[in-house]
């Protein structure tokens, strides 16, 4: 076998398969891609939900002036590094006279921020109905 008999078989065997060289010069389609995450917010929502918050606020004990002034910070840091979901503990009430105050609180501040997107009560092991999530949303640009 000379060099033109080797030349010719590798030939052969590079055109056997026609679709290998069309899919080797497509780009592949990558799902994990950030621009198909975008594309899915069903997708983007149910991560967020599952991954541990940013940053944590515990307000117990605080008044009721206390507790907004320090949420307002606490969003306005959450706003200033981009954080996507963030914490709330303000307990159940149990020590309150009455009904629980914080919760109230922080459910008016959630409704009136807005960069607060959706939110909901923790499961238990993270402070149950004493602390709250927040998914945080900036202008388009929702997460």
């Amino acid at each position: 076998m000379d060099f033109g008999d080797i030349l010719n078989k590798w030939e052969k065997s590079q055109n056997k398969n026609p679709m290998e060289k069309i899919l080797a010069n497509r780009e592949i389609f990558n799902k994990d891609a950030d621009s198909h995450k975008k594309s899915n917010p069903g997708a983007v929502r149910r991560r967020l939900l599952n991954q541990e918050p940013d940053d944590i606020i515990d307000i117990h004990g605080l008044t009721s002036d206390e507790a907004w002034i320090a949420l307002e910070k606490f969003f306005e840091n959450a706003k200033s590094n981009n954080y996507k979901k963030v914490r709330i503990i303000h307990g159940k009430g149990n020590n309150s006279q009455g009904k629980a105050i914080l919760g109230n609180i922080v459910q008016k501040f959630i409704e009136q921020c807005s960069y607060a997107g959706e939110s909901g009560f923790e499961k238990a092991p993270n402070g149950g109905s004493g602390a709250a999530w927040v998914l945080l949303k900036y202008g388009d640009k929702d997460f």
